[in-house]
């Protein structure tokens, strides 16, 4: 098989633990983008949270694309085009904060490239370090959303989150695609939107064919993208249970998975350890 494109999702994934691209998986993706294969970004950041990982890859110059929001936008790098976008309503909003008062987690979105919540917490705090946006603490969340949003997150402690996550699933199935895309987030977009469904999108707009796009994720908002892939790879440092429905398992973001993969898969070549 031919690979046309390579998804990529960003934290333990493409990224190492302090936030950067090694040396080698940068070489064999601007290797592979030179050979014409298209290299993607798929995160459950906001678009703002993504660019420079963008730049840094020259996606603009291979014309490339950036799915940010798990799937909630599609944006072309070199036209700066959105090519898809979904939002969530105020009103759905409004509920989703009930429900996080009632559960007692802290809840945020993103208004004007900010982390909008009303509480200061740790977990915003962390996302703001990991996508370089500003939090700002409101009075009322409700009262600061007041127009859509394209996607929106319950932060609170890994434990209690999980209990959570496995109640809203039930509670508000058929209401919102819910997943966590670290054991602190938890995330809510429009029904039926993931990082798959977005994906499908874009392969159509490419001429791209299923069979020939390489996915590779390590967390269960991956999951989706990873069945659809003609080729689904978890890292080797992913949930186990993302390593049960991945065709073929690599190594860690540490140690080159993203790297071995295009090595094997795309330039034929010998994986070296």
């Amino acid at each position: 098989m031919t690979y046309k494109m390579i998804v990529l999702d960003l934290d333990d994934t493409l990224l190492r633990d302090d936030h950067t691209i090694s040396p080698r998986t940068k070489e064999a993706l601007m290797q592979a983008q030179e050979m014409g294969v298209k290299v993607v970004l798929a995160s459950g950041r906001p678009t703002f949270g993504m660019q420079s990982i963008a730049s840094e890859l020259k996606l603009s110059k291979y014309g490339s694309y950036i799915l940010s929001f798990n799937g909630g936008k599609i944006i072309n790098c070199e036209t700066r085009e959105e090519i898809f976008s979904s939002t969530l309503s105020r009103d759905e909003v409004h509920g989703l904060y009930e429900i996080s008062r009632r559960e007692g987690v802290h809840i945020h979105t993103y208004i004007d490239d900010e982390i909008v919540t009303e509480d200061d917490n740790e977990f915003s705090r962390i996302e703001s370090g990991l996508i370089g946006l500003p939090v700002r603490v409101v009075d009322s969340f409700k009262d600061a959303v007041s127009e859509p949003v394209v996607k929106t997150l319950m932060v609170y402690e890994p434990d209690r989150l999980q209990e959570v996550e496995a109640k809203l699933q039930e509670e508000l199935s058929g209401q919102f695609s819910v997943m966590r895309s670290k054991p602190y987030f938890l995330e809510f977009t429009e029904l039926g939107v993931t990082k798959g469904t977005s994906l499908k999108q874009l392969i159509d707009v490419c001429g791209i064919k299923q069979e020939e796009v390489i996915a590779i994720g390590d967390s269960f908002n991956d999951q989706a993208m990873i069945e659809f892939a003609g080729l689904g790879v978890a890292m080797g440092n992913a949930h186990e249970e993302i390593k049960a429905i991945a065709d073929y398992v690599t190594d860690t973001n540490m140690n080159d998975g993203i790297a071995k993969v295009v090595d094997e898969f795309i330039m034929r070549k010998p994986v070296l350890a």
